[in-house]
């Protein structure tokens, strides 16, 4: 396998296995919460955000669609991480999986497409070797890590919401990034959708948010992908990104969102304490290592993207 651009055949599943048993829930709200990348005050806010909307009378159930583990490179960090993590509803990011069950050459198991720099894709491995020696000390967390499916799908509001980390063929499959849907991939999104009967599919793994609507079959259909909750998603702005679906319009100001069928479908930011989070970074991952080099300055300043960039059909 080619480290790190390979997709282990583990990660592979069909979309007309998804939606099969859907899982009724009860809450009022759900936050899907993906590449929270060890970063425990985002976690802090995130918790924050969803006490306060209990507090208007909402319901709130947080639900992590993996890569929670990325940059928590100690001990103390990585416990708490999973300890908190866990304690939620779960699904695999190819991070975690490689943590509990690494599979033989596949790396970061990112599944790194030929446009990401070959500097990214191994600079991604170094860092999850690093983290595989820290999870190697925590047996305890590795066995109930391997115990986590790999996607859920949840009856909400009277819909199908499918919650993947990548793509509905691959835990890490990019058919849902940014660049997948400016590349023009309709018909693909009309075959998921109808192979799996989701109304809703929330995905991230692949770090840029989009929020997509369309119809399939006569029914209206929404993408939702958060980017990542750990790190700054938007041009010079650090705060992460969670999806956030309710039967209700959010509490906080979203980058984007929209209501189909009954539903709201946001993207809502996570103000998170940068100045506690970047000194724990740096004493981590200091200048020149392979977080620092590909991570930091997108933590500090964001990306180049523009909330307008993120809808999708584009206005015109």
């Amino acid at each position: 396998m080619n480290e790190g651009r390979s997709c282990p055949l583990a990660y592979r599943y069909r979309p007309s296995d998804l939606c099969r048993e859907p899982r009724q829930v009860t809450e009022d709200v759900l936050y899907i919460i993906g590449g929270l990348y060890g970063n425990p005050y985002a976690l802090d806010e995130i918790e924050r955000m969803a006490l306060e909307e209990e507090r208007q009378g909402h319901r709130v159930k947080l639900i992590f669609n993996g890569d929670f583990n990325w940059f928590n490179a100690s001990d103390t960090l990585f416990r708490e991480i999973n300890c908190r993590v866990l304690d939620h509803m779960v699904s695999l990011g190819n991070v975690d999986y490689e943590l509990a069950t690494p599979s033989d050459g596949a790396g970061c198991g990112c599944a790194y497409p030929d446009f990401v720099d070959q500097g990214v894709v191994e600079r991604s491995n170094d860092i999850i070797e690093r983290l595989q020696g820290v999870a190697g000390d925590h047996p305890d967390i590795q066995k109930r890590l391997r115990l986590l499916p790999r996607y859920r799908c949840l009856l909400f509001g009277g819909l199908k919401i499918l919650v993947v980390h990548g793509d509905p063929e691959s835990l890490a499959g990019w058919g849902l990034a940014h660049e997948s849907f400016g590349a023009g991939n309709e018909l693909q999104l009309a075959e998921w959708f109808a192979e799996s009967g989701a109304d809703v599919i929330a995905s991230t793994h692949t770090c840029l948010p989009v929020l997509w609507s369309g119809t399939v079959e006569g029914r209206s259909c929404v993408v939702v992908n958060n980017g990542s909750a750990g790190m700054g998603n938007l041009e010079q702005d650090p705060r992460g990104l969670v999806t956030r679906i309710g039967l209700t319009s959010p509490q906080f100001e979203a980058v984007a969102g929209l209501e189909r069928r009954g539903l709201n479908v946001s993207l809502v930011p996570v103000a998170y304490d940068l100045g506690a989070w970047l000194p724990r970074f740096d004493q981590l991952w200091p200048g020149g290592s392979a977080a620092a080099v590909s991570y930091r300055s997108r933590i500090v300043g964001g990306t180049s993207l523009t909330s307008d960039r993120i809808v999708f059909p584009p206005a015109v």
